[in-house]
């Protein structure tokens, strides 16, 4: 099979709630006046995005543009992995560039709050780096993802607002969030960390396993995350409702992991002990599994940011 040098850029016209759709034909036109080549595939549908990058691979494409939200480049990924997992050189391991049309966008928060300004300039000027994935094997299969994992209240949120509210937006996931306080809930995880079990796990309410630092668009949730060091960033949250609503503003500059019922910690592999399927928000889609472990594959995919 021959491999092509050119981009697949995959679009998804709807993110951004119609935004990417609108913005797109100025956008593709600046990325080609800047010397990138790349061909162009339009999704139509939830999962469209993973089916056209693993027919893309299996073209020989081993470049692709995510041209819409997180959400468009969580379904690249998937649509890349496992075939790319067992990829050796670095020159054959995909790469993933960003036009962020879309809505959060919180991946590239980590390196810009340019957006489009600075992902076009990086894509035209090839300005890339190793970029780990994690991969959570769950009952029934395996997700792949580069952003973040989280149990407890954010994905209590995300579930709720994808589930009553998504027509209203932003508000719709203020209102969620504000029915959620109202029913707060802790829950105990039990987790084993690179093979050691970690004993008396408190009630918590928040726990998220983070490859890069931020999430919902601007709030740091992992502040020392790294997304080339091999390691999961977790972070435990076991605070009570008063105290966590108190505090919770923290969370959009990182402060909150000072606090004294926050716990950090890193690891390679974690493996769950959950008795069934559990709501899960995983780089800003939501889903119910039954976990079973995460596993990261180091460098296993280059970024162009």
């Amino acid at each position: 099979m021959t491999m092509k040098n050119e981009y697949l850029a995959i679009v998804n016209p709807a993110a951004g709630f119609g935004k990417c759709g609108q913005m797109l034909d100025a956008a593709l036109a600046r990325l080609r006046a800047s010397g990138v080549t790349f061909e162009v595939a339009l999704t139509n549908r939830a999962g469209h995005a993973t089916e056209l990058a693993r027919e893309g691979w299996q073209a020989g494409y081993r470049r692709f543009i995510a041209v819409g939200g997180d959400g468009t480049a969580f379904e690249i990924v998937n649509g890349l992995f496992p075939a790319a997992e067992q990829i050796a050189p670095p020159e054959e391991r995909p790469r993933l560039g960003f036009l962020p049309l879309g809505t959060g966008n919180s991946f590239l928060r980590d390196f810009t709050d340019r957006g489009a300004e600075h992902t076009l300039a990086a894509l035209a000027n090839d300005q890339r780096r190793p970029c780990d994935v994690i991969r959570l094997r769950h009952r029934t299969g395996e997700i792949y993802y580069i952003n973040i994992l989280s149990l407890g209240f954010v994905a209590d949120v995300c579930t709720l607002a994808n589930q009553r509210f998504k027509p209203l937006g932003a508000a719709g996931y203020g209102l969620a969030v504000v029915l959620c306080l109202a029913s707060f809930e802790k829950r105990v995880y039990h987790l084993t960390l690179d093979g050691v079990a970690q004993p008396d796990t408190p009630p918590t309410a928040l726990l998220i396993f983070n490859n890069s630092k931020f999430t919902g668009g601007h709030m740091m949730l992992a502040p020392h995350a790294d997304i080339g060091d091999g390691q999961i960033e977790i972070v435990r949250w076991s605070a009570d409702r008063f105290d966590f609503i108190r505090n919770f503003p923290k969370c959009y500059d990182g402060s909150h992991v000072a606090h004294p019922l926050v716990w950090q910690g890193r690891a390679r592999r974690i493996d769950f002990d959950f008795a069934g399927p559990i709501d899960i928000m995983i780089d800003g889609e939501v889903m119910t599994v039954h976990c079973e472990s995460l596993e990261v594959l180091p460098s296993a995919l280059e970024v162009v940011v």
